[in-house]
């Protein structure tokens, strides 16, 4: 028997999975990366590291499985979306990478917004004026180091996100690729033709020839080659953006299906079907996934601080030890003892959209207790999300369930929280990694192993389901508070 090797390039760490051809997970191993923290609101990550977390991960779930490299029959590839990468030809970081978080483009944005473009642009890519994608970060780069917009003109390094920088090192340097759903979230991209688009590429200032090839989500990537562990020869059949990968995962492949994903943010994805939806909400419209001539589209919601809040807890005010302890901390408490907790400790996503704000921390009083401030964490996390939905349900249908996975989805009241607020079913699966899983699905088909897509959602079972059970006096008092403190910011 083979075996699907996908590997998950996230933003805190790197994840491998391995999957039979029955669609059986054999093992999954992580490797942590590093963040860098150049200055306030600036983020960024070593391209040496990213690939020396991927090469753990790899070597980890192989031995795990007990599994040879020569066992394994493809590769799918998914990624922290956004995220700049420069390299050379040789597949070498020319600098260290500006991460989707990164806020250092605000001031950019908002140029571009006085020239009336964020209109004209959100038609054209179905995104918003915001740091948080590729363009403004080129732009910026190239700005302030016109050096390397000169080489870039020349053919002399390339630009791309991670899909595209891991896949043209794991390649011998041979292949400079990116799939749809990745270059749906440059702002670079069509929407509709699914290609660059030259109005936008001319806006920020992005030579084409530096680009990634856009490709649908499986084909022929190109094979391992010149790689001190792993054979030659070995294809790479998949890529997909990290949500839209979860999206897949969860299998929501019908229109009207919606995931959540708990990871360093929550992102909240809506399989829309074959045409696009521009919402007027403050939600984005990005590809989902194109398996074969019909691109498949989503409105997506994201909230930049979900996972990242536990840890937040953690540096800065040693109020537990690990993410495993927030849960029954803020179980110790029966509310938030009026406590209330805005995680934009990295500006707000959607649907507000504000770059500069900053989260909040209030209604703290000499009762406060730790559990106090556990507990408005999580409920901090669910209420933005419910601005989200809230938004996104004045552009598509009502959600009648959400499937969620990621990290933070192992705290229960995490998601019970979201059922009570939400007032519909969450379902969790009992595999919390989705997106490694749904690249490893998308390679399985790519390479033959699963016929369509029915076969793969005859894999999804095992669910656990949270239904609604808090009393609405509770939930309306709560989404006050928050809407108020968001107003303060």
């Amino acid at each position: 028997m083979g075996y699907i090797l996908a590997v998950d390039q996230g933003t805190s760490s790197t994840t491998a999975l391995l999957m039979d051809e029955l669609g059986n997970i054999k093992s999954v191993a992580s490797a942590q990366l590093p963040q860098i923290y150049p200055q306030p609101g600036w983020v960024e990550h070593s391209g040496a590291e990213i690939k020396k977390a991927v090469m753990l991960s790899i070597n980890q779930a192989l031995s795990q499985a007990n599994i040879t490299n020569t066992e394994i029959l493809g590769i799918g590839i998914t990624n922290q979306r956004e995220t700049l990468c420069i390299f050379d030809h040789d597949s070498e970081p020319l600098r260290n990478f500006i991460v989707w978080q990164c806020r250092r483009s605000t001031d950019l944005c908002e140029k571009l917004k006085s020239q009336d473009l964020e209109d004209f642009l959100h038609k054209r890519t179905g995104l918003l004026l915001d740091p948080y994608f590729s363009a403004s970060k080129i732009s910026w780069l190239f700005e302030h180091e016109p050096a390397l917009k000169k080489a870039a003109q020349n053919n002399q390094l390339l630009v791309g996100t991670v899909d595209s920088f891991l896949v043209h090192w794991l390649s011998g340097g041979l292949s400079h690729v990116t799939d749809v759903s990745n270059a749906s979230r440059t702002m670079l991209m069509n929407l509709i033709t699914c290609d660059y688009d030259d109005d936008c590429l001319n806006i920020f200032g992005v030579p084409k020839v530096c680009l990634p090839k856009i490709n649908k989500n499986i084909g022929n990537f190109g094979v391992t080659k010149n790689l001190n562990f792993l054979p030659d020869g070995i294809p790479i059949v998949a890529l997909a953006g990290d949500q839209q990968a979860a999206l897949f995962g969860q299998c929501c492949f019908d229109p009207g299906d919606a995931k959540a994903t708990f990871g360093t943010g929550c992102f909240i994805l809506l399989n829309t079907g074959s045409k696009p939806i521009f919402s007027n909400h403050g939600m984005l419209t990005s590809v989902a996934f194109q398996i074969d001539t019909q691109a498949i589209y989503c409105l997506e919601g994201s909230a930049f601080i979900a996972g990242a809040a536990t840890q937040f807890l953690i540096d800065a005010f040693a109020l537990i030890k690990s993410p495993h302890d927030l849960e029954a901390l803020a179980r110790s408490v029966e509310n938030n003892g009026g406590v209330t907790f805005v995680p934009a400790l990295c500006g707000l996503g959607a649907p507000h959209w504000r770059p500069q704000a900053r989260g909040s921390l209030s209604g703290l009083s000499r009762a406060t207790t730790k559990g106090h401030i556990a507990r408005a964490t999580l409920e901090g996390i669910a209420l933005q999300n419910l601005d989200i939905f809230d938004a996104m349900a004045q552009d598509a249908p009502p959600l009648t369930q959400l499937k969620v996975d990621g990290g933070a989805s192992v705290n229960n009241l995490l998601i019970q929280l979201h059922a009570d607020l939400l007032g519909i079913p969450c379902l969790r699966s009992l595999n919390f990694d989705k997106t490694a899983l749904g690249v490893a699905y998308m390679a399985a088909l790519a390479l033959g192993i699963f016929e369509n897509l029915e076969a793969i959602k005859k894999l999804d079972k095992n669910l656990e389901i949270f239904v609604p059970a808090l009393d609405k006096s509770w939930t309306k008092a709560s989404i006050a508070a928050y809407r108020q403190a968001v107003e303060r910011l």
